[in-house]
Order: C-alpha cells, then sequence, then structure tokens
C-alpha cells in the first residue's frame, strides 16, 4: 500500500512545539504515541500538481433566497456528492453544499433572521454547525441532532464511540433527529461578521469537512456600511483549506473507516490531526487574481482541518506588504492593528485589508505561509493589473460597540486542560481528563453570568466556544499577542500555553459546546457540553 506520509516526517507547525512539550513536563502528550504529538502529518498526493499561480481564484458564489415574507430570509440547501474539477484537468468527488466547494455564501444583515432548510441526499447524516453564530440551541448544530439521508432508521452505531473500544453505540436520548430535511433558523441579531458554516456530526466531522462540507455566511449592518471599506470586487472571501489526492484524483483522508458510517477516527499516525501538501483557495490549488493598484478587503478563514498558517505578503524584490487588521472572529475591531505577518490556527478568521497602491503594474504579489515549507509554502498570489482610482479608506476608530468585561465582572474564574490521553485503552484527545460524552453536562453557567476561563494546552489547540465570542487576557500571564485584538470565538493555543479569556453567556438558554477545532482532535474527544441556564 502507498505510503502517503511525507517519509515519517512529523510535520511542526510551530517551530519547538516538543521543546515546549517536554520542558512542560505534559505526560497526558505521551500518551498519544511513543513519540509526543504534533500538530499532525501530511499526506502526499499521488497525482501530478499544478504550478502555484496559474489557477485563477474562484469567489464562492451568493446564494439567492426563495422567500423574503415576513421580515424573514428562507433559503433551501441541498447536501449531495458530485464530481468537480478541483486540480486543473482532474475530476474529483466532493461532498458539497448545493453542489460547490466551498458551499454559497449567505449574505445577511444584523437583525435580520435567516432559516436554511438543509436537505441530505449525502450517503450519511450531517449536522450543520453556524460558527461564530448567536444560535438558539435548536439550531446550533448539536453532534446529535441528525439530518437523516434515505434510507437511514437509526443512529450509527459509532456515535459517541470517539474511536474508543467500548464506547460505541451511545447516545444522547435528548438528540433530535430528522428525515431527509432540517430547518435552521439564524437570528443575526449579533455584530457584522465572518462567519462559516460546516457539518458538525459527531465523531465524524473532520473527514466531512474534509471532503467539502463548508461555506461562509457573511452578517453586514449599516454602521460597517457607512466606514468606506474596500468594498464590491475589492471585497474578497480567502477560504485557505490543505488537502491531498490519491492515484484516482479523488481526496485522500486516512479514516479508518472509508465510509464514514461505523468505525470513527484515522489511522495511528494521523492522529494528531490530518495536513495536506495541496494548499487551496476558495477551493483552488495556489491560485492568482487579478486586482486594480488599491485597497483590498480579505476575509480570511482558515478551514483546514489541522494546519496553521503564518501569513506574509511578499513582492517579486523581497519587499513585505502590511497586513492591516480591521477584524477578528466576531467582528470589527476599535482600531485598526498593522501586521507584518499573521498566524491564523483552524477556524480563525481575520478581516484584512491590503493596499497596493505602490505596487507597479505587472508586479506578482504573494502570499506566503511562513511554516510551510516546498509546496505549502506558498498560498495564493495577486497580480497587479492596472492602476485605478481608489476611494476606500481605513478608519482610525471602526466600532465603538465592544464589550468592555473586567475581571471584576466575572462571578467565577475556571480552568480546563486540552490534553492527550487514553481512554479504554484507545487513544483520545481530552477536555479536563475526559472524553466528550453527549449524556454528560460538563459546565452549567447562569444566563448573563461573565465569566473568566483558563485554558491550558499541551500541543496546539485551537479551542471554540460555541454561542458567544470572548476577549483574550493574557497568554501564560503575559498580556495577550497583537493578533488577539478584538471579539473572537477561537483562541490558537500553542505548546504547552496558558491562556485566559473573558466572555458573558447571554443571547439563549440550553445545550451548547466548546471543543478543540483541530478537527481530528474533536472527533476523538476533544469537546465538552456547556448548558446555559
Amino acid at each position: 500500500m502507498r505510503d502517503r506520509r511525507m517519509s515519517r516526517r512529523r510535520v511542526l507547525e510551530i517551530g519547538g512545539a516538543l521543546g515546549l512539550v517536554a520542558a512542560a513536563g505534559l505526560s497526558g502528550a505521551a500518551a498519544l504515541s511513543r513519540r509526543p504529538p504534533v500538530t499532525g502529518d501530511e499526506l502526499r498526493s499521488a497525482v501530478p500538481l499544478p504550478p502555484a499561480f496559474t489557477v485563477p481564484l474562484p469567489v464562492p458564489a451568493v446564494l439567492k433566497p426563495v422567500g423574503t415574507s415576513g421580515g424573514v430570509d428562507r433559503y433551501e440547501i441541498t447536501q449531495r456528492a458530485v464530481t468537480a474539477e478541483v486540480l486543473p484537468g482532474v475530476r474529483t468527488p466532493l461532498w458539497t453544499y448545493g453542489g460547490t466547494f466551498p458551499g454559497p455564501t449567505i449574505e445577511a444583515r444584523r437583525g435580520r433572521p435567516v432559516t436554511v432548510e438543509h436537505r441530505n441526499e449525502l450517503p450519511v447524516p450531517t449536522v450543520v454547525h453556524l460558527h461564530g453564530g448567536r444560535t438558539p440551541a435548536e439550531s446550533d448544530g448539536y453532534p446529535t441532532d441528525l439530518v437523516l439521508p434515505v434510507g437511514w432508521r437509526d443512529v450509527p452505531a459509532g456515535h459517541g464511540g470517539h474511536g474508543m473500544p467500548g464506547m460505541g453505540g451511545m447516545r444522547d436520548p435528548r438528540a433530535r433527529t430528522t428525515n431527509l430535511t432540517r430547518e435552521y433558523t439564524f437570528p443575526n441579531d449579533q455584530r457584522p461578521a465572518l462567519l462559516w458554516y460546516h457539518d458538525h456530526r459527531m465523531d465524524f466531522t473532520a473527514p466531512a469537512i474534509w471532503r467539502g462540507l463548508a461555506g461562509l455566511h457573511i452578517v453586514r449592518d449599516d454602521a460597517e456600511d457607512a466606514l468606506g471599506l474596500p468594498s464590491g470586487p475589492r471585497e474578497l472571501p480567502i477560504v485557505i483549506a490543505d488537502r491531498a489526492f490519491d492515484e484516482d484524483g479523488a481526496l485522500a483522508y486516512p479514516a479508518l473507516d472509508p465510509d464514514l458510517r461505523e468505525r470513527p477516527g484515522v489511522e495511528e499516525p494521523y492522529l494528531a490531526g490530518v495536513l495536506g501538501d495541496v494548499i487551496l483557495v476558495n477551493g483552488a490549488p495556489w491560485p492568482v487574481h487579478e486586482v486594480d493598484a488599491a485597497r483590498y478587503r480579505l476575509r480570511v478563514l482558515n478551514a483546514s482541518n489541522a494546519r496553521h498558517y503564518d501569513l506574509e505578503v511578499v513582492l517579486d524584490d523581497g519587499r513585505r506588504l502590511d497586513l492591516v487588521q480591521i477584524g477578528a472572529d466576531q467582528g470589527l475591531l476599535a482600531a485598526p492593528v498593522t501586521h507584518a505577518s499573521l498566524p491564523i490556527a483552524p477556524a480563525e478568521r481575520y478581516d484584512l485589508v491590503v493596499d497596493f497602491a505602490d505596487v507597479p503594474v505587472g508586479s506578482l504579489v504573494r502570499v506566503i505561509n511562513r511554516l510551510g515549507a516546498g509546496r505549502t509554502r506558498d498560498v495564493l498570489a495577486f497580480r497587479v493589473a492596472r492602476k485605478a482610482p481608489d476611494g476606500s479608506r481605513v478608519p482610525e476608530v471602526l466600532s465603538a460597540d465592544l464589550p468592555s468585561w473586567d475581571r471584576a465582572d466575572a462571578v467565577r474564574v475556571r480552568e480546563f486542560s486540552f490534553r492527550a490521553g487514553q481512554v479504554n485503552g484507545g487513544h483520545g484527545w481530552l477536555i479536563g481528563g475526559l472524553p466528550f460524552d453527549p449524556a454528560r453536562t460538563d459546565v452549567t453557567v447562569g444566563l448573563g453570568d461573565v465569566e473568566v476561563w483558563r485554558l491550558v494546552a499541551d500541543v496546539h489547540h485551537p479551542v471554540h466556544l460555541h454561542l458567544v465570542g470572548f476577549r483574550v487576557l493574557s497568554r501564560s500571564g503575559r498580556p495577550p499577542l497583537p493578533h488577539d485584538a478584538g471579539l473572537k470565538d477561537t483562541v490558537s493555543l500553542r505548546p504547552g500555553e496558558a491562556a485566559e479569556i473573558i466572555t458573558r453567556f447571554d443571547g439563549y438558554r440550553g445545550r451548547y459546546l466548546f471543543h478543540c477545532h483541530n478537527a481530528e482532535h474533536e472527533d476523538m474527544g476533544m469537546m465538552a457540553n456547556l448548558e446555559v441556564v
């Protein structure tokens, strides 16, 4: 059988991860395997790959509502399998929302509700989660709230197993299931922001996202529209995702059960996360986009399962363009923050402005990943095609509605460890020493309570909270980093790090989640229940 790994080379996303783990004495890390876990192992594609910067950058289509009466925009999306050309001249089977990867973009207005009816024509159950949405619990996409395809009569036995012996067949009796279709309601009562929707089925989130189940949901409002930021064709979604391809053009993924029906989990070399050797942006490999010599707003999402990036924008002559950050996961910052490069973990989003005004016409401007090597160092490129007028601006004040929670407002402080461990003799990823159990309540908070959470990591863990945004207060006792600015819903914990966050649990009562957004870690148990009462 062909060895798809990179000569058994462990891929480190941030240098020194192993040393940090060893220095911290994190015994849970050693439980994963004889070698300490790192961010992941890389699959190597078996088909010829195109040169970088030859494929045009696609822009996901904006979905049109099927109805707008009663102050609600109504959409319909069919989840279905297709075969599409991802690599030039190669046909690749995909699972999609509406037939495309990424799925269609939903454009929403702040305070105007949206309903989306999802129809499942895939061969397995699915769940839809609007990542970053302030969403009622019944529409949040709890991992056992399945949309069952035709022919499914029972919840698959693998649910609740996390690949652990002796745990199969568990099912939360409160799970809400439907047959073929399900309607999700998103109030959009939140700050304007770039959100994304993806599959969240228990134990099988990682392979489902890998096969294509992801799309964008953008919330806008009048105040943001009035700022004068780059817009129209000068506002670009940038969905970054790594993948690998088998000999026949199919997406390579080391699932224990390729049908994603019964046995969750991945082959042992990939327990720390699955990395691909092809960088896709908006579903295209290393694409190029023609731009004016003007400002552009880049709405960047890291939709990779496990790969971290450190993005830098460089010219032909080696000069670097500033990355002016205007927004984070949960919307606009109070004021712009300028970066030379910007780290972005799985599920994080950054709202950036890049100014091409002083770049000579004809220049190729490359976006590179400083953490990559070989083909994974390139991400995408922009070709400056022409001089053009530019009436956009980046105001010194972007938003005045950021929450001002203070430590003194917190009613309690909690601590959670995110570590590798063993469960029933198998490998897992645990929160507070426990794997996910949908029948167990891990944390109960009062509606409106402000809390401080201390999150402790062994290796890289991008930690995501459903329902709420939060502010990063500190990292290992030191001030937050520049890219921690603003309101976030995912924080990238580095190896051996303890980060503090503060949030207010407002919005809705019900059962939600917090988890690692390394999708393989999530599927292997690194998820916990949060009850808002």
